[in-house]
């Protein structure tokens, strides 16, 4: 049986451009708190071998500071929907922000290796929550002729964020000891959470939902699994150790089996409005062939993410600082284009962006996959970006895009998707990027030692993400603009 499901009429919201000043500053200050709580998640890549020799800790143990936080968004993204329903927005902003902060806090303080990974969890707690809080608030309160330039804001968190987290990361240790990357951090955040708690007011309206019990560790093995699974394929590769088959295969294989039971019980669930993540979202095309699209451009930008460094320090022999500062105009790119792009959303709708977006990024990563081991510098940060000036187009265009082909009420699943799908598309790129990596190398029998050999991967890597992008392209051809107004068929 189908039921329509009227959404909310947007009519006076449109009459004008200009949103509240109460609603513009609770949008700035999620969009300040999303980008300081988002940094976190790479800050500590080139942190990592300071920590290993303060702490005493070997490298494996040192490398579960990424992997705990990735891990802990990987399990609550899809909970943070469920929760979106059924906690007011300034309750969830406290849990959200509070959390970080009070990891953030117990980081900078922390004395021994342990408990700076419970830090790290407890800052992923409050990662996981505020993106899909903040993609839900834009598409809940921002009139539909807005609503792709504000995304472009959203892009601005999401890449350049990430993008300067080693960077930052590197020019504080060049001075400071690593704590002062949490005690520079922790200001800015606390004060986002002081602002907010005073200005954040409820800005949806909330339902009572009930908990499934099931669900939640279903959900967390399944996506924690398949997480933690991917990204042991990285460091397995990226280790002279190489790839452990039991410490991939087993959580992979738990988390695909989790993941089908949690998918079969929110079908169930769904026919009584009580999923933990409601997946009828996905009977909209739009929406489904947005998040592939998306998937596969997370894939191609934390592949090369991964990718770049290894081979600026590894084959062009660059410190962490120098790699940190030639990726950097790249990330930044995505930032500055972001507002432009969301704007050109609003005026022509994603096709004219998306494709093309696709295209020229597909062209970056086949330029990145003639590098050798001799490749000027320069030249690389050209190809990247290249690369980041087409996911620039491509990542404001596909939220919008997706998220305004739900109804309203479903609009906290989709954003919760679309976040779970950045975590594990990123954990796919990683695996996917380091094991070409290891397999081109290890398939190099010509002249130029290891430098060589890293580089044959290095492009191994690039040109299969390129072909990646030919799949994007194709999925994309069904990403439309859909009208806010108007019934849209729901089924169970």
């Amino acid at each position: 049986m189908t039921e329509t499901v009227d959404r909310p009429s947007t009519a006076a919201a449109d009459r004008t451009d200009r949103l509240s000043r109460r609603d513009a500053t609770a949008i700035a200050v999620l969009l300040v708190s999303a980008f300081v709580v988002i940094l976190n998640e790479t800050i500590m890549s080139v942190a990592i071998p300071v920590l290993i020799k303060d702490l005493d800790v070997n490298a494996s143990t040192g490398q579960w500071l990424s992997t705990a936080f990735i891990l802990t968004m990987a399990v609550v993204i899809p909970v943070s929907g469920f929760l979106i329903q059924r906690l007011t927005t300034r309750t969830l902003f406290a849990i959200a922000l509070g959390s970080f902060v009070a990891g953030t806090l117990l980081a900078a303080l922390s004395p021994t290796f342990s408990v700076l990974l419970v830090a790290r969890v407890i800052q992923g707690v409050g990662a996981a929550i505020i993106t899909p809080l903040l993609m839900t608030t834009v598409m809940t309160i921002v009139p539909e002729s807005r609503r792709g330039a504000m995304m472009g804001n959203i892009s601005i968190v999401i890449s350049v964020a990430p993008a300067i987290g080693p960077t930052v990361s590197g020019l504080i240790l060049s001075a400071l000891p690593w704590p002062f990357i949490f005690w520079c951090v922790l200001p800015i955040a606390a004060a986002g959470l002081v602002i907010g708690l005073r200005l954040i007011g409820n800005l949806g309206e909330t339902r009572r939902v009930p908990i499934d019990w099931v669900s939640i560790p279903l959900s967390a093995i399944g996506f924690g699994g398949l997480v933690y699974g991917l990204n042991a394929v990285g460091e397995g590769a990226s280790s002279k150790d190489g790839i452990s088959l039991v410490a991939v295969l087993v959580p992979v294989a738990t988390g695909l089996v989790s993941l089908g039971l949690f998918l079969l019980r929110q079908r169930a669930l769904q026919r009584t409005d009580n999923a933990l993540l409601d997946l009828r979202v996905f009977r909209s095309r739009v929406f489904t062939a947005s998040v592939v699209s998306g998937a596969l451009a997370f894939l191609g930008l934390l592949g090369s993410a991964i990718l770049l460094p290894i081979y600026l320090q590894q084959v062009l022999g660059l410190s962490a600082l120098q790699t940190g500062l030639l990726v950097l105009p790249g990330g930044l790119t995505m930032g500055l284009l972001g507002p432009v792009v969301g704007r050109m959303y609003d005026r022509f709708g994603p096709r004219p962006l998306l494709l093309p977006g696709l295209a020229i990024a597909m062209v970056g990563l086949i330029a990145l996959g003639t590098v050798t081991e001799t490749t000027a510098a320069w030249r690389v940060l050209i190809c990247h970006v290249v690369l980041s000036l087409g996911l620039a187009a491509v990542l404001p265009s596909v939220f919008t895009a997706g998220l305004s082909a739900v109804p309203r009420r479903f609009t906290s699943y989709g954003s919760a998707i679309f976040a779970t799908v950045q975590q594990v598309g990123g954990a796919a790129g990683t695996a996917l990027a380091v094991t070409l990596l290891a397999i081109g190398a290890a398939g190099f029998d010509g002249a130029g030692g290891a430098g060589a050999a890293e580089a044959a991967g290095t492009r191994l890597a690039f040109l299969v993400s390129a072909g990646v992008f030919v799949i994007a392209i194709a999925v994309a051809t069904m990403v439309k603009r859909v009208p806010s107004e108007g019934p849209v068929p729901v089924g169970h």
